[in-house]
């Protein structure tokens, strides 16, 4: 059996699978017991009708169930990823297989309790018992009317896909291209419950995201460890060291925003209080065993997945409350829809002045800045060269994704759409460009270490699988990016999706992120630095670039000369007071959306001129060498051509 080093699973026995079942008891016991006992005054507090005690008994305790069961998928698939050697052809190896099928038998689970969460969710918000809800015909209706039931609905889909695709692939790519199903699947509840609701909720959702990830992905690496006996490696310490940093920081500033003034007498904040302490005794262990010695036994790993059990408890028993905030707060309509007030219009001063900082995509930028300066700081002391202007680009593009998600250009892009589509635009056009000259696999693969023979993959290893993957030569294909590029903002503006995505905080966060991809992708086919599957040669490169232009000019003037407003119903809700029309403001959006892509072209245009003279450059200083070589003969040109033939017939 091939065994990856570091990663020895042993047979967990009863010392460790017991205690863990009759701990899961216990945890599962309590959460019941709480909704039993406080079932009555929840509903009560919140104004909400009581929908009967197997109601208030079966949310929160399936809410548990179902948040455990995708936490421990997640983390099953971040072990398989971190911790597997895969086989020549992609196959993982057997030690890694036994996660693998823990993911897949924990999947079925998870489907099977986010299906009946959606009923359950909708039986909470309606204060009907689910069995009269199922029996008078009104579910639709009442799913329909329930945020979180609907979150349950896309995390169902989300476990489906788990399921089918584990099912079918042991892959190594395919655990990490289901990363991102996964984590959708986590984020959906978190961001549609207390966190996306009343005043500051655009802040609340940013870290809500954050939170849910990482502490998903620390309870499911603690679950598997206990469950499957596997001695984690080092990579994996460090993961679950910086999953308890972050859940511990995010978690705080999420008490701090659903928590008024910090009154600790509540329910929820003891509940918050509890888990977080959990987390900090975690966290503690992780650091000691990353300096200290790694527990060698499973029991080791038992306790801490214990802890993680009942801190998921205590998050799952706060998810189904009210948050102590909103119970004595007037909701206005910028409580409902933006989570903060915009009494005055959008100025210069205004934009550049009002700031709500984004805990997630901003924080992401400033962590990539720091990574990037950290590996040319490396790169550099080593000797090595590496192009200052690189840095420039790069450094630039992340404090320009800063501004653009945390200013007040998001601020009054949530609730203008001309804002919004400089925001767009921004994001889409300008950011990518500077992305994508900083090269940043280039240097990552130059500054990562190789992992040493008879050692496990590391980063460097995942990132080379990544970069030679089908799913890479698929996205980042010329044609893939050019339909990506072109057809995204029609199917985003032009169909019911952008009413959706611009209602929710995490609509514009999905549509930050999307937009961002997009036209990365893109630009990394027309003016990457960073090897690529396949290139178009200079010529084509140019046409493909103005060959958009026609396209983004189209979509410009269609917004202008339409007669309905995009995202009617929710510009309208909004009402701000000093904005005279929204169809108005439309034809602003999509003036903005016609002229932005001047100055991107600009800068791509005079990068690629760039990239195509140094190349014509290198070829000739190429060809000058290959002349005065003196085995610069007729017979060496056949052989070279002959490999290159076989080498093309090889591919």
């Amino acid at each position: 059996m091939n065994v990856p080093s570091g990663a020895k699973p042993t047979k967990p026995g009863l010392i460790t699978l017991v205690p863990l079942a009759a701990g899961l008891l216990v945890v599962s016991a309590a959460v019941a017991m709480y909704g039993l006992v406080g079932g009555a005054h929840r509903y009560a507090a919140a104004g909400n009708p009581y929908p009967g005690a197997f109601a208030s008994v079966a949310e929160p305790l399936g809410y548990f169930a179902a948040v455990l069961s995708g936490a421990v998928c997640l983390g099953a698939l971040v072990h398989v990823i971190m911790m597997s050697r895969p086989e020549p052809d992609g196959l993982i190896d057997p030690a890694s297989f036994r996660i693998h099928l823990l993911a897949e038998r924990v999947s079925i689970v998870w489907l099977g309790l986010t299906a009946v969460m959606v009923v359950m969710q909708a039986a909470h918000d309606s204060g009907v018992g689910p069995a009269r809800l199922l029996g008078s015909g009104a579910l639709i209706d009442a799913i329909a009317t329930s945020e979180v039931s609907r979150g349950w609905i896309v995390a169902a889909i989300c476990a489906l896909v788990v399921v089918v695709t584990l099912r079918l692939n042991t892959r190594w790519l395919g655990h990490f291209v289901l990363l991102v199903p996964t984590m959708v699947g986590v984020v959906a509840t978190a961001v549609t419950g207390n966190a996306g609701q009343g005043p500051d909720h655009d802040l609340a959702t940013s870290a809500a995201i954050v939170f849910a990830v990482a502490f998903a992905t620390l309870t499911g690496l603690k679950t598997v460890a206990a469950v499957t006996g596997t001695t984690p490696s080092r990579m994996v310490l460090v993961m679950q060291a910086v999953c308890g940093a972050v859940t511990l920081v995010y978690g705080a500033g999420l008490l701090y925003l659903l928590i008024p003034g910090w009154e600790l007498g509540s329910d929820f904040a003891r509940l918050g209080l509890f888990a977080g302490a959990l987390l900090a005794l975690v966290w503690l262990s992780d650091c000691g065993a990353l300096f200290v010695r790694p527990p060698r036994r499973s029991g080791g790993h038992g306790v801490a997945a214990l802890a993680m059990l009942a801190a998921t408890a205590a998050v799952a028993a706060m998810a189904v409350g009210t948050a102590p905030r909103f119970l004595a707060h007037t909701f206005t309509a910028w409580d409902v829809f933006l989570g903060y007030e915009l009494p005055h219009p959008p100025t210069i001063v205004r934009l550049l002045t009002l700031w709500r900082f984004d805990s997630f995509i901003s924080a992401a930028a400033m962590v990539l800045a720091v990574g990037y300066l950290v590996g040319f700081v490396i790169l550099r002391r080593r000797g090595n060269t590496w192009p200052v202007g690189r840095l420039a680009a790069w450094l630039t593009g992340c404090v320009a994704l800063v501004f653009t998600t945390s200013s007040g250009l998001r601020a009054y892009g949530s609730a203008m759409f001309s804002v919004h589509m400089a925001e767009h635009m921004t994001l889409n056009m300008f950011i990518p460009v500077l992305l994508v000259l900083g090269a940043p696999v280039t240097l990552a693969l130059r500054v990562l270490p190789a992992a040493g023979e008879g050692q496990p993959p590391g980063p460097r290893e995942w990132l080379t699988w990544l970069m030679h993957s089908r799913v890479t030569a698929f996205l980042s294909h010329p044609i893939t990016a050019f339909i990506l590029f072109v057809a995204s903002p029609y199917v985003v503006y032009f169909t019911p999706l952008f009413d959706t995505l611009v209602r929710y905080h995490w609509g514009h966060e999905f549509m930050a992120i999307h937009f961002l991809l997009v036209g990365y992708l893109f630009y990394w086919a027309i003016i990457g630095i960073d090897p690529g599957p396949r290139r178009l040669p200079y010529p084509g490169r140019i046409g493909l670039l103005f060959a958009v232009m026609p396209f983004h000019a189209f979509f410009g003037i269609a917004l202008m000369t339409m007669t309905n407003a995009v995202g009617a119903v929710f510009y309208r809700s909004v009402n701000l007071p000093w904005l005279a029309s929204i169809e108005a403001d439309q034809r602003l959006g999509g003036g903005i959306a016609w002229g932005a892509t001047e100055l991107p072209v600009i800068i791509v245009i005079v990068a690629l001129v760039a990239q195509w003279a140094r190349q014509d450059r290198k070829v000739a200083i190429r060809q000058d060498r290959h002349a005065d070589s003196a085995y610069g003969d007729d017979e060496l040109d056949a052989y070279n051509a002959m490999l290159r033939e076989l080498a093309r017939m090889r591919r």
